[in-house]
C-alpha cells in the first residue's frame, strides 16, 4: 500500500489525496482563485475505466475546469450555468477520448464548488460528495447517484446510475446558498466517505490546524482501507481571507486559496449517520 499523502494548503483551504492500495491514482482535483473578484473554484473528480482510462478521465475533467476558468466563463455565466457547462463539456471530452481499439472507456464522477463574492454554488454527478456545516451543526450532503442510494442495497455501493462519459448526457444536480462566515465545506471521493463518518469529517474540518487535520483524516482513511483501499481525495474549506498559497510536496497543483465564506440551502440530503 502506498501511504504517501500529497497536500496543498492555504489559510482557508487544504486539499490532499492518497493512492491507497490501488496501483494507480485515478482521483484528481484542482483549486483556482481570482483574488480581485473574490471568486474561487474547486473541482474534485474520481475516474473509472480500464487501460488507464480512469486516470485519463479525472485529468480531462480537471483540464476542462482549468480551460473554462482561464477563458473567464465563470465571469460571463451565472454560477449554476457555469458549473453545468463545466460538467457537460467534461462529459463530451470523455466521450471524444474513448479508444475503441483498446476498449478504454473513461468515466468520472465530479463534484465542484464555485464561490463568487456573496454566493456559493455547487454541482455534482456520481458519488463524490460535498458536505455542509454551519458551525458544529451538520446541514446536509449531496445525494449519490448510485444504486445503493436509490435502492438501499449496500452491496451495490460502487454501482453508479450517473457519471461523466456515459452513453447519456449527465443530469447534473445543483445547489446554491448565500455566503456566510460560519459555514464550512468538505469535498471528497468515495474512498474517503466510505471510511469516515459525517461526525468525524465535522470534527476534522473544525480543527485549528487545518493541514494537520486533513493529513490525519487521510491517514485514518488509509488505515481503515488497508491493503485493498481505494484512492482517496479530500478538500476542507472554511472562512479566511484570500491570499497566495504556499506549496508543499512534489505534486504541483494550481493555486489553492483562502476563502471569505460559505453557506445556506440547496438540494441536499440529511445525514444518515448520527451527528
Amino acid at each position: 500500500m502506498d501511504d504517501q499523502i500529497e497536500i496543498k494548503v492555504s489559510p482557508a483551504v487544504v486539499a490532499g489525496r492518497a493512492k491507497g492500495g490501488r496501483p494507480t491514482q485515478q482521483d484528481d482535483l484542482i483549486c483556482l482563485h481570482d483574488q480581485d473578484e473574490k471568486a474561487c473554484l474547486l473541482v474534485l473528480a474520481d475516474g473509472m475505466g480500464g487501460h488507464g482510462a480512469g486516470e485519463l478521465a479525472s485529468r480531462l475533467v480537471i483540464e476542462t475546469a482549468l480551460q473554462l476558468w482561464k477563458a473567464g466563463r465563470w465571469k460571463e455565466q451565472a454560477g449554476a450555468l457555469f458549473l453545468e457547462t463545466l460538467c457537460q463539456e467534461a462529459h463530451q471530452r470523455l466521450l471524444q477520448s474513448r479508444d475503441v481499439s483498446s476498449g478504454a472507456e473513461p468515466h468520472s464522477t465530479v463534484v465542484c464548488l464555485l464561490i463568487k463574492r456573496d454566493l456559493a454554488f455547487w454541482a455534482h454527478v456520481g458519488d463524490s460528495r460535498l458536505y455542509r456545516f454551519k458551525g458544529r451543526r451538520f446541514l446536509g450532503c449531496t445525494v449519490d447517484h448510485s444504486v445503493m442510494q436509490a435502492s438501499g442495497h449496500h452491496g451495490q455501493q460502487h454501482l453508479l446510475l450517473q457519471g461523466l462519459g456515459g452513453s447519456q448526457a449527465p443530469q447534473v444536480e445543483h445547489g446554491c446558498m448565500p455566503a456566510h462566515a460560519s459555514h464550512t465545506f468538505v469535498m471528497c471521493s468515495d474512498g474517503v466517505w466510505a471510511h469516515l463518518s459525517t461526525k468525524e469529517l465535522r470534527t476534522y474540518v473544525h480543527r485549528h490546524e487545518h493541514e494537520h487535520a486533513l493529513e490525519e483524516a487521510l491517514r485514518l482513511v488509509l488505515q481503515r482501507g488497508g491493503e485493498q483501499g481505494d484512492n482517496a481525495s479530500l478538500i476542507f474549506v472554511r472562512q479566511g481571507s484570500i491570499s497566495a498559497p504556499r506549496q508543499r510536496g512534489i505534486y504541483k497543483w494550481l493555486a489553492l486559496f483562502g476563502l471569505k465564506s460559505a453557506a445556506k440551502s440547496g438540494k441536499m440530503c440529511e445525514a444518515r449517520d448520527q451527528v
